[in-house]
């Protein structure tokens, strides 16, 4: 089974947006990935990415503590896909 995560819409939305440091979340089934995209996304980008291991039980668990330092971005793999409007 390929999964498509859609990578390059990462980074094509950091390189557009500027974003210098972003954290990448992803359920348990997928943490397995998650450095290999956080390299990715490096690569390709000037971001600094942090891989958040914590729990993800759905889109709705998003680690609130994140508004407290200067993350740019979080990216939310392998859930429902939520837009924000800016």
């Amino acid at each position: 089974m390929e999964i498509d995560l859609q990578i390059d819409e990462v980074i094509n939305k950091i390189n557009k947006k500027g974003y210098r440091i972003v954290v990448i979340q992803l359920p348990d089934g997928l943490k397995p990935y998650a450095t290999n995209i956080c390299r990715e996304i490096e690569a390709k980008t000037n971001a600094i990415v942090f891989i958040w291991m914590g729990s993800n039980f759905g889109g709705c668990d998003i680690p609130i503590w994140l508004e407290k330092y200067n993350i740019d971005a979080l990216f939310h793999f392998g859930h429902t896909r939520f837009i924000k409007k800016e």
